[in-house]
């Protein structure tokens, strides 16, 4: 009897299975979210650390994006952008790494229609919010930079959650709930990044590799 009951429920699973796999990309592993999360932290820490060795206060980060002295030898704006692009690159490189291997324990391609999809609605968002921050960087608007950042990657997130689990709508609508708050407090820009792009992807991923990855 327990087997005649058992086999329908596996049957429906199975089927639940086959229809999720063929409406979105489910690759995506919790441990990527950690490692970017991860990486953006280490990102902040390196940024107030060059900025207590320069001597700057760390809320005014945005005033002294033209000083062209620091005991580094670098100024302001170019190792904010060599720190962004090391955030970017560590957190591609572990979110390529962990996803990859999740879809190939699933048993799922990792560059199909339903990927490309995904990356598509990603980039838009991504794009514009960086040209827009490119934008208040050419006329001296730095201080908006980590709300701009901060909303459009959340829309990003909610523009690509069709094609993931939902769940990364989740995620999205707490990034643009963050960005929008941190345009009331402008010059903390740092510290709504560290909690966005730091904590909120870990938390997230710790939350979905508990309910998938490690099921």
């Amino acid at each position: 009897m327990s087997n005649y009951i058992a086999n329908p429920i596996n049957d429906l699973r199975e089927i639940r299975s086959l229809m999720e796999r063929s409406s979105y990309f489910i690759g995506l592993s919790g441990l990527s979210g950690i490692g970017a999360g991860l990486f953006a932290l280490a990102g902040v820490a390196l940024t107030v650390t060059y900025q207590w060795a320069g001597g700057h206060d760390l809320v005014f980060i945005h005033r002294s994006l033209g000083l062209a002295s620091h005991p580094w030898g670098i100024a302001p704006l170019p190792f904010l952008v060599m720190m962004a692009g090391f955030v970017f690159a560590g957190a591609m490189a572990s979110g390529y790494y962990f996803t990859v291997r999740r879809a190939k324990r699933m048993g799922q391609k990792i560059l199909d229609k339903k990927t490309y999809k995904l990356a598509f609605h990603l980039a838009v968002p991504l794009v514009v919010g960086g040209i827009f921050s490119l934008a208040l960087i050419y006329h001296e608007h730095g201080g908006f930079i980590g709300p701009t950042t901060l909303i459009f990657y959340g829309l990003a997130l909610l523009n690509g959650s069709g094609y993931a689990r939902e769940e990364l709508s989740y995620l999205g609508y707490l990034e643009i709930v963050l960005g929008l708050i941190s345009c009331f407090f402008i010059g903390y820009g740092l510290v709504f990044w560290a909690i966005g792009f730091g904590l909120l992807h870990i938390a997230y991923g710790l939350w979905m590799y508990r309910k998938y990855d490690r099921a």
